[in-house]
């Protein structure tokens, strides 16, 4: 980072694969105030130094001149780079919110170097509206050429198979059951998350590794044979995949969460930042992708693999079209998940209602991150039985998949605790909450999430809650509130409640004290169900000292055909 007065904004190294190239780039965010803003012949003569002829730059801050900007940058950089020896330097050039910034990517091979062109080019850029921009570029190279070269790039290049799984929902709990999956095939199984790093099934390091960390750790345990990583939007953008390649990418769907950081502004946008992991897919490997999600779909355009969709529909366009390009899809057919070849007859694997994890078919949402999992999971070469073990075998509990819809019984009332923190998260806790209540039960909930959402998305989550439940309360995650009022959330949320007719939204400084809010108004046959994630341990540790016992998957079977009679 630099001074708040400088022309780089940001300079930021990418140590892998990233959304501007598939190698360790630079991500520079300049500052056009002063390119902006000089008269028209300080524009020409600039454009005259850098070779970019035939140019009208346009009156001082008219969009003529923002267009005339982003192509100045663009030689400036290339300018710079050439002088200083360095030829033919690959760039990307994109806009930003902020109509006087840009943002300038290009890949590197020695970081100090790499680093120093950035510099160099907010050299420049300062030196406006001075008549000594002509020896500023030969300066600038200068400054280049003398920098140290500095360390080469540390992304690995996998010496084992590598599933990496992102997507903005479903992550977690996919990567989990691949790498169970894997477990049953008897390999070693190494595993990063957003949890910490797990080998075999145990945690070795905690922590939130859905980053290159993550990658870069657990390809390096010990003994691994196979290898899963979740990968986030964030570790993407601000620091690059830490894995040149994968042998397998699953993307489970994409929706509108954390946008209105680092650049991100629509689901568009987000999307572009997610299909990073299937381009860096092998050319003969597997790209899975959600065939109902239009976004998802549309990466087949931009993968080098092979597309292999998933869908609980087996007639959805998508599943045709991935056929008809002779790849393949996992499908529901007659309740059973099955596998479609080009043509050939399905090839049926597991009953869905005996995969815990769709609770007995309930949860739309889990059925297809089990149809993901199959698929990446066949797609990764393993055997067939493996993965048909490994589908029931899988179970919504503590041991397989802490955190992630986890259902208790507490007396005649059923607690779920899921760690969901958007709105496609809260659809199917509100899924899970309706086919969980018996005939006559109620549906309470805890409402929170962290305060990077945007507003709409707040305001939405409130809404959406408020709506989809008979009794809602909020509960404020205070070590995540990332600069936000606690004020301000409560009054988004009510703000979404009242759009419903909801006009008492209680307010609640913890996750645990909300629960417990909602038990005390619990009746027999009611579900409470928290978007759980900063008291987690606290609430599990309160419920087992309340005598709750975790619901095996017979227990959920039971409730859910329970609540269906009605």
């Amino acid at each position: 980072m630099t001074d708040e007065h400088s022309s780089v904004a940001e300079l930021r190294v990418l140590e892998g694969p990233n959304l501007y190239f598939p190698r360790a780039a630079v991500k520079l965010t300049l500052d056009l105030a002063r390119l902006l803003e000089v008269s028209e012949s300080e524009a020409l003569r600039l454009a005259a130094r850098i070779g970019l002829r035939n140019v009208r730059p346009g009156a001082a801050g008219s969009g003529f001149r923002q267009r005339f900007a982003a192509r100045a940058v663009a030689r400036l950089v290339r300018q710079i780079a050439a002088e200083a020896g360095t030829h033919r330097l690959a760039l990307r050039v994109r806009p930003t919110a902020d109509v006087h910034q840009i943002v300038v990517a290009y890949p590197w091979r020695r970081r100090g170097r790499a680093e120093e062109l950035g510099r160099a080019v907010g050299f420049v850029l300062d030196s406006l509206p001075r008549a000594e921009v002509e020896a500023a570029v030969s300066q600038a190279a200068a400054r280049v050429r003398s920098a140290a070269e500095g360390e080469p790039p540390q992304t690995i290049r996998p010496r084992v198979r590598v599933v990496a799984v992102t997507g903005t929902n479903g992550k977690t709990t996919t990567s989990r059951m691949i790498a169970h999956m894997a477990r049953c095939a008897g390999l070693h199984v190494g595993w990063s998350s957003t949890d910490g790093i797990y080998l075999d099934g145990v945690l070795v390091e905690s922590g939130d590794y859905s980053g290159p960390s993550g990658a870069g750790r657990v390809l390096a345990q010990p003994g691994i044979e196979f290898a899963v990583t979740e990968t986030a939007r964030g570790g993407i953008l601000l620091r690059g995949i830490g894995v040149t390649s994968n042998d397998v990418s699953v993307v489970t769907n994409v929706s509108a969460d954390h946008l209105g950081m680092q650049g991100i502004d629509t689901v568009d946008q987000l999307a572009e930042v997610k299909a990073v992991v299937a381009r860096i897919t092998k050319p003969g490997g597997w790209a899975v992708l959600n065939a109902q999600d239009p976004r998802v779909l549309g990466m087949r355009s931009v993968i080098k693999a092979r597309p292999w969709v998933f869908s609980r529909d087996p007639d959805a366009p998508g599943v045709r079209q991935v056929l008809g390009e002779n790849g393949r899809a996992t499908t529901i057919i007659d309740g059973w998940i099955s596998v479609l070849d080009p043509g050939a007859d399905p090839n049926p694997l597991q009953a869905v209602v005996d995969v815990p994890m769709t609770l007995a078919g309930l949860s739309h949402f889990n059925v297809e991150n089990a149809l993901a999992a199959a698929s990446a999971g066949l797609a990764a070469g393993l055997d067939s039985d493996a993965v048909v073990r490994g589908l029931p075998s899988f179970e919504q509990g503590r041991e397989l998949n802490h955190g992630r819809m986890n259902i208790y019984s507490l007396g005649d009332v059923t607690v779920a605790i899921d760690l969901e923190q958007n709105e496609a998260g809260l659809e199917a806790l509100l899924e899970i909450m309706s086919g969980l209540c018996a005939p006559g039960g109620r549906r309470l909930l805890v409402l929170g999430t962290a305060g990077d959402r945007t507003d709409d998305i707040v305001r939405g989550l409130g809404e959406a809650g408020a709506r989809g439940s008979d009794v809602v309360v909020i509960a404020h995650k205070l070590d995540y509130m990332r600069g936000r009022d606690v004020a301000e959330m409560t009054e988004l949320y009510r703000e979404g409640a009242r759009l419903v007719g909801v006009e008492e939204v209680p307010a609640f400084d913890t996750e645990l004290q909300a629960l417990q809010s909602l038990m005390a108004q619990s009746r027999p046959d009611d579900v409470v169900a928290v978007m759980c994630h900063q008291d987690r341990p606290l609430v599990e540790e309160w419920l087992r000292s309340q005598g709750a016992t975790a619901d095996d998957a017979a227990a959920i079977r039971r409730k859910v055909l329970s609540a269906a009679v009605s």
